[in-house]
């Protein structure tokens, strides 16, 4: 396997977080946390637009890690995750609390799929389908947290 190779599947597993035997995805969105981190220090035309980019570019990890582990959406992939994450909690503020709620209802979403999320994952294949799906269930745990927002 050559460098190229070996780079993508050390991203495409969350710098190896997917390798973990249980819970991989929980991990890997806990990724997505210091991404949030970085990223939410930016203006926010310039947040949204590096995470449109991370997700174009986790598309591709994704869609070629898939075919080098020679298997459907393998659970080491949680690039996903990390972005999905990363999407839940766009535009949010630092604040611990709502950190914790929105990764848990990240979590919530992402496993269980409610319509649309699973419609997502059952349609599209490839790089795009891997990441979609997760991307669709941070845009559902985003909106949560900014109604929970609202309301309180």
């Amino acid at each position: 396997m050559n460098f190229k190779d070996r780079s993508v599947l050390f991203f495409a597993s969350g710098l190896f977080l997917g390798l973990i035997p249980f819970a991989p995805g929980t991990f890997g969105s806990l990724l997505g946390i210091p991404i949030h981190w970085v990223f939410s220090r930016l203006p926010i035309f310039l947040e949204m637009s590096f995470l449109g980019l991370v997700v174009l570019i986790s598309v591709w990890i994704s869609g070629r890690a898939e075919i080098l582990l020679k298997h459907k959406d393998p659970s080491q992939i949680v690039i996903d995750e990390v972005v999905g994450m990363a999407v839940a909690l766009a535009g949010a503020p630092l604040e611990p609390s709502l950190v914790v709620i929105t990764f848990l209802v990240f979590r919530f979403f992402d496993i269980f799929k409610p319509f649309p999320i699973r419609y997502i994952d059952r349609s599209i294949h490839g790089g795009w389908g891997i990441v979609l799906d997760d991307v669709a269930a941070g845009f559902m745990a985003n909106m949560a947290w900014r109604l929970w927002n609202l309301s309180f």
